[in-house]
C-alpha cells in the first residue's frame, strides 16, 4: 500500500476562484480538481471556502493551586442545539497581521481574563473545519496565578461579555468527560492538561 502524503498543494489544480461574500468574513467559491488515489483525474467540482483567519486560543492553569480559569460567553452558534448558548471556553482571539501566537495569547489574556503569562506551553496547532475553513487554532496552556483571578471582563466595542471563573482543575475536567464543555479547544486543552497534570505539579517540588 502507498504511504499517506503521496499528493501535495502542487497537484490541485483550481480553474476558477471568486469571492461570492465580503463580510466580517469572507466567502470564496472555487472550481477545482486534483488527482484520485486510482490514478485518475477528479471532474472540476465546486466548493464554498470560509476565510477566516487563523486563532490562538489558551488554557490558563495555576500548578500552584492546581486551578484553571474558563471563560463563559455568548455563541451564535449554539442556538438552536438545546442548550445554553453560553458556553465555557478558553482565552482566545484572532491573530492579527503581523502577530505572532505568542503576542495574541498575552493580548487577550490581558482583554479577556486580566492575565498575564509567565509562560506558555504550546499544546499543538490544528485545523478547526478543514473541509471549508482555512482557520487554524494555535494552542497553549498558559501559566498563571489564580490567586486574584475571576470577574468580568470584555472589550465592550467588540460587544464581548464574558465572566472569567476560576475551577478546581479536577473540576473542568469532569465537565469534558460528562459534556458539559463541548467545543473543541477547549476539550483538547484539558484533554491535555489531563495527561501532563502530574508532570506540572511535580515539577512544583523539584
Amino acid at each position: 500500500m502507498p504511504k499517506p502524503f503521496q499528493f501535495s498543494e502542487s497537484d490541485v489544480t483550481i480553474e476558477k476562484r471568486e469571492t461570492v461574500f465580503q463580510g466580517f468574513f469572507r466567502m470564496d467559491k472555487l472550481w477545482l480538481t486534483h488527482p484520485r488515489f486510482d490514478g485518475r483525474e477528479m471532474p472540476v467540482f465546486t466548493r464554498e471556502l470560509f476565510i477566516r483567519g487563523d486563532a490562538t486560543c489558551v488554557l490558563p492553569y495555576d500548578a500552584e493551586r492546581d486551578e484553571v480559569v474558563l471563560l463563559e460567553q455568548f455563541r451564535l452558534g449554539v442556538l438552536g442545539r438545546n442548550q445554553s448558548p453560553w458556553l465555557l471556553e478558553l482565552v482566545a482571539g484572532m491573530n492579527e497581521e503581523g502577530e505572532t501566537p505568542e503576542e495574541v495569547a498575552q493580548r487577550e489574556g490581558q482583554e479577556e481574563a486580566g492575565l498575564t503569562f509567565s509562560q506558555l506551553d504550546k499544546i499543538c496547532d490544528y485545523f478547526v473545519s478543514p473541509g471549508g475553513s482555512t482557520e487554524m487554532i494555535h494552542l497553549y496552556c498558559g501559566h498563571i496565578s489564580t490567586r486574584d483571578a475571576g470577574g468580568l471582563f470584555g472589550v465592550e466595542h467588540e460587544h464581548e461579555d464574558i465572566r472569567a471563573h476560576v475551577l478546581p482543575a479536577s473540576e473542568a475536567i469532569a465537565m469534558i468527560h460528562d459534556g458539559t464543555i463541548n467545543n473543541a479547544a477547549a476539550i483538547i486543552a484539558l484533554q491535555w492538561l489531563e495527561l501532563n497534570r502530574p508532570r506540572l505539579l511535580e515539577g512544583l517540588s523539584e
